[in-house]
């Protein structure tokens, strides 16, 4: 991705299941859903920038697309990739 990029580009949304939320909770550690060309560097700065906390480490995983059945043949889907956020100790991300 090119660097003149805004970080609400890069940053799709957070990602709020049991599991996200359990580790938000408990682990301080944050799920969002990223643009897939997005680096890890990009995801740091953006998170840093957008919500004012200095993040430790990220992890990053790729959903690959699936193809579906529908009435018009094969549709292909999407590829997404979600970054798992941890942040240093005393910062907190209040979501809702």
């Amino acid at each position: 991705m090119p660097a003149n990029v805004s970080p609400e580009h890069v940053i799709r949304r957070p990602v709020l299941s049991e599991k996200s939320t359990f580790a938000m909770n408990e682990q301080k550690r944050y799920t969002f859903e990223v643009d897939p060309r997005a680096t890890k560097t990009e995801i740091k700065d953006a998170v840093e920038r957008i919500y004012k906390v200095k993040v430790a480490g990220i992890n990053t995983t790729i959903r690959q697309a699936r193809t579906r059945m529908s009435k018009a043949g094969k549709v292909p889907g999407t590829v997404t990739k979600k970054a798992v956020v941890s942040l240093k100790e005393g910062d907190a991300i209040e979501l809702f």
